[in-house]
């Protein structure tokens, strides 16, 4: 069973790591749901899996979102001054308040937020104009809240970053780039909070660190670090528009499959 996870991890990071690229998320909208249905096969309990689920996701975004924020940085993408703005709020982890909901809890949380984030997206997706951004403590004020938010649901905040940005006024590509960025951000701090918080829990699995299960993260990380570039690569030359609409119905599905699957 543990082989059977590594595999499929593999196959996760690939895919992962490609949409971390191309639309500056880390793809954790699609390794939690993913390690929901995975880790039981290897005896997680009931109990820890979402922590489990969302805390992987987190240190998998790590290594994800560096490498697709070093190919955005080579092509010039991370306007940086005002992505330094927004990562000093953002580092700021939920993961904390994350160990003292239930696993029912975040589930509801994970899939009512994604659904509210893939409507924004889709009805917000054409509305970029060009624009003066808000004043500093607003551009902060979200990312302190992406960075709530995103150590909840186990993300980047790419999926919160992107839309806001490109909607305020930022340019798409730029908006992607800085989220890529900020990704680092959260996922570093947030992975730390729940290897801290899921410290010699009673309940985990062999091959884990609080509440990070190995396997799986070494399975994804393998391929989503190489495959990072490749979507960065055609972010320039795939109809991004387009793919978020498709992505945002995606994450409808795989939302509601989570609060009634």
């Amino acid at each position: 069973m543990i082989v059977t996870v590594l595999i499929s991890c593999v196959i996760l990071g690939s895919i992962v790591g490609f949409l971390a690229g191309l639309l500056g998320i880390g793809g954790g909208l699609i390794i939690v749901p993913a390690l929901v249905y995975l880790l039981p096969m290897v005896g997680v309990s009931n109990e820890v899996i979402m922590p489990m689920a969302l805390g992987t996701s987190l240190a998998a975004i790590v290594i994800t979102s560096s490498s697709a924020a070093l190919a955005h940085h080579k092509k010039e993408n991370i306007p940086w001054p005002l992505a330094r703005q927004l990562m000093i709020l953002i580092a700021l982890s939920g993961a904390f308040i994350a160990h003292y909901l239930s696993s029912e809890v975040l589930t509801r949380f994970f899939s009512l937020v994604v659904i509210v984030l893939a409507a924004y997206m889709l009805l917000s997706i054409n509305a970029s104009k060009e624009r003066s951004l808000p004043a500093t403590y607003l551009l902060q004020l979200l990312s302190f809240i992406t960075g709530i938010i995103s150590s909840l649901m186990g993300i980047a905040g790419g999926a919160i970053l992107v839309p806001s940005l490109s909607f305020l006024g930022l340019p798409v590509r730029h908006a992607i780039g800085i989220a890529t960025a900020c990704g680092v951000m959260v996922a570093l701090f947030g992975s730390i909070g729940y290897i801290i918080t899921g410290f010699n829990h009673p309940n985990l699995p062999h091959w884990s660190i609080g509440y990070i299960y190995l396997p799986a993260l070494l399975g994804i990380v393998i391929t989503s670090s190489l495959f990072a570039p490749v979507g960065v690569k055609y972010a320039g030359k795939l109809p991004v528009k387009t793919l978020k609409k498709f992505f945002a119905v995606f994450l409808v599905v795989v939302a509601i499959k989570m609060m009634f699957g």
